[in-house]
């Protein structure tokens, strides 16, 4: 009989995955898992086709910068592949603590811990601190890597309006409690393209001593001085405790991290498990990102040339009559509110050789089906003339 229930339970699993709807209709439709065949900086290859990237997170464009190729093949060199092994043990190297300390000076902070990916650093500086009976208050809009680092923290969560200080004094006045507090947020959403408005919100957290954590994965490289980020940008730098984010976007690479004081930096390394359990990140991306970090403070055209082409991007979509759902930075939505009017669209820019990605509900909120473009500094004049063609061309497909 047990053999028989096990049984039973297998194949209940394996008909989930075979039955599942979600699945059928992505693999029907095929919007994700393209696999490039060739890619020059914004210019990609696939299906035979040279396309526009319109949907990377390179915002500065350095993932194809030479020196930052050349970091990355002088730590292979040195360094060899990998570590082969987590921090704690066996996996701590010279380079790992370099870049730490380069990443805590630029930020203003006393330490820093990165890790293999940013969805690590970004849920460990959730999980790693608030715990069971603490409460969080949370933008009701972050990331999938901040609610997890919730659900694993095991603390009550109280969700607040989007970007809205007002909303979060209400849910903390409706929810007085003596126990520890945390409040979570983006620097940039980066599906909406808004600015955290975090000089208000922070007014509220220190009000009500709630510890802070913002994620500024899109944020970092693109505000602030240099690209210090949201917090930068505000100035708010000495009234936020964590700051985390990714080194997959500005700094071309791949990783993340968090960085903090050194008390809490130290309490993390203590009771991380994404940090104590996880494999150190490699030489190559290491390298890679230091280099970028270094050209975010040498090069400054790379972040003006950003700027200079969101500018004339919104200019181009806001004159074709565009929804961009209020976006502020190089990370812009075009929300037409429906999957049915969402997928036409996409189809009708890759037809036209410009590569998006479209995000439909339960991803975004009901109604804000979109279709997700980001700006980079690698974008020319002459590729965003095309896209604008694409665009209207995509208006007429609806």
């Amino acid at each position: 009989m047990a053999l028989s229930f096990f049984l039973k339970e297998k194949k209940g699993i394996l008909a989930r995955c075979r039955d599942d709807y979600a699945t059928k209709m992505r693999l029907k439709y095929a919007p994700y898992y393209h696999a490039m065949e060739y890619q020059q900086g914004s210019t990609i290859k696939l299906d035979g086709r040279e396309m526009i990237m319109l949907s990377s997170n390179d915002y500065l464009g350095l993932s194809f910068h030479p020196k930052v190729i050349e970091a990355g093949k002088a730590a292979l060199t040195k360094w060899g592949t990998s570590t082969t092994g987590a921090r704690p043990a066996n996996g701590s190297r010279a380079y790992h603590v370099q870049l730490e300390e380069k990443l805590a000076a630029f930020l203003g902070r006393e330490a820093c811990h990165i890790h293999a990916a940013g969805y690590l650093s970004c849920l460990s500086s959730v999980a790693s601190f608030a715990q069971k009976g603490d409460v969080v208050y949370a933008d009701k809009n972050i990331h999938s890597c901040l609610w997890d680092g919730i659900r694993l923290s095991m603390a009550t969560v109280e969700r607040f309006s989007h970007n809205s200080p007002d909303d979060l004094r209400n849910v903390i006045a409706a929810t007085q409690s003596d126990a520890p507090k945390m409040l979570v947020v983006e620097g940039v959403y980066s599906m909406e393209g808004h600015i955290a408005r975090l000089p208000e919100l922070l007014n509220i957290a220190d009000e009500n001593s709630l510890f802070s954590v913002v994620d500024d994965a899109h944020g970092f490289g693109v505000l602030g001085r240099q690209g210090r980020g949201t917090v930068d940008h505000h100035g708010v730098n000495d009234r936020v405790d964590v700051i985390c984010g990714s080194m997959s976007k500005s700094l071309a690479s791949t990783g993340g991290f968090v960085a903090a004081s050194r008390e809490v930096i130290e309490y993390l390394r203590s009771h991380s498990k994404q940090t104590i359990f996880s494999a150190a990140i490699s030489p190559a991306q290491a390298g890679c990102a230091e280099a970028s970090l270094d050209l975010m403070q040498s090069e400054p055209q790379h972040l003006e040339r950003l700027w200079a082409n969101t500018r004339k991007y919104r200019s181009i979509l806001k004159g074709l009559g565009l929804d961009l759902w209020g976006s502020e930075t190089p990370a812009v939505p075009i929300v037409l509110g429906s999957k049915e009017r969402v997928y036409p669209f996409w189809r009708a820019l890759m037809e036209k050789g410009v590569f998006t990605v479209m995000s439909i509900a339960p991803a975004v909120p009901a109604g804000k089906d979109l279709i997700r473009t980001a700006v980079s500094a690698m974008h020319t004049d002459e590729q965003l003339e095309k896209i604008g063609e694409a665009m209207a061309y995509a208006m007429r497909k609806l």
